[in-house]
C-alpha cells in the first residue's frame, strides 16, 4: 500500500544552507550573507509544497545482489547499508515546484539571491527527509539511514523502478526525466533498511 504525506516547515537549517553555500563549521557569514539567508528562508518557506509518497517492501540481500521487492540490483554499497534488514521503506519527497520557479527567477535578476535560494532549497528538502525517517522509525521501529540512487555503487537508474513502484508522479507530482533527474529539483527518492 502506497502512503502519501505532506508536510510543512516552520524554519529553514541556516547551518545546512551554509553548508551548500560552501561554509565550513567554524565560519560566519558576513552581513550581506546573512541578510540574503533571512530573504531566502522567508520567501523559500512560503513556497513550500513538502510531499511525500512511500510504501514498506520485504528485501533480500545475497552478498551484493539485493532483491529490494519492486527490483533486483547488484549494489556493494546498498548491501552494507541493509545488512541485517528484511523489509525496507521506499520513499518519495519534494519541496515543490514554486522552489524550482524562485531559483530560475532570482537567475535572471540577482545570481547570487539565486544561489542562496538553491541552498536554502536544498536545506528544506533535507530537513524533510529527516522528518520523514523520523516518521518511519516511529512507525517500523529500528530503520538504517537513507540511501538514495547515485550513492555508492547504486546506480541512478534505479530511479526508473522506484517512480514505477510508488506511482510518483500520480501521487506526488514529481517527473522524471530520460537520464533520471527528477522535476522539481529538490526531490529525493531513498530506501531506509527496516532491521
Amino acid at each position: 500500500m502506497i502512503k502519501t504525506v505532506r508536510g510543512k516547515l516552520d524554519k529553514l537549517n541556516v547551518s545546512e544552507t551554509l553548508r551548500y553555500l560552501g561554509y565550513g563549521k567554524t565560519v560566519i557569514p558576513e552581513e550581506g550573507v546573512q541578510g540574503l539567508l533571512r530573504e531566502c528562508e522567508s520567501e523559500v518557506l512560503a513556497a513550500q509544497d513538502l510531499r511525500a509518497c512511500y510504501s514498506v517492501f520485504d528485501i533480500s540481500v545475497q552478498g551484493e545482489n539485493i532483491d529490494l521487492g519492486f527490483a533486483k540490483v547488484n549494489s556493494h554499497s546498498l548491501a552494507l547499508n541493509l545488512a541485517g534488514c528484511v523489509k525496507c521503506v521506499l520513499f518519495a519527497c519534494t519541496a515543490g515546484a514554486g522552489i524550482d520557479r524562485l531559483i530560475a527567477k532570482y537567475s535572471r535578476i540577482s545570481p547570487a539571491k539565486a544561489a542562496v535560494m538553491q541552498a536554502a532549497g536544498a536545506a528544506l528538502v533535507e530537513d524533510w527527509c529527516e522528518e520523514l525517517c523520523a516518521l518511519f522509525k516511529r512507525e517500523y521501529g529500528d530503520t538504517r539511514p537513507r540511501f538514495s540512487c547515485g550513492y555508492g555503487d547504486l546506480p541512478l537508474t534505479l530511479q526508473r523502478d522506484i517512480f514505477a513502484a510508488l506511482l510518483v508522479t500520480k501521487h506526488i507530482g514529481i517527473t522524471l526525466s530520460d537520464d533520471c533527474f527528477m522535476t522539481p529539483t529538490k526531490s529525493v527518492t531513498a530506501i531506509v533498511g527496516i532491521r
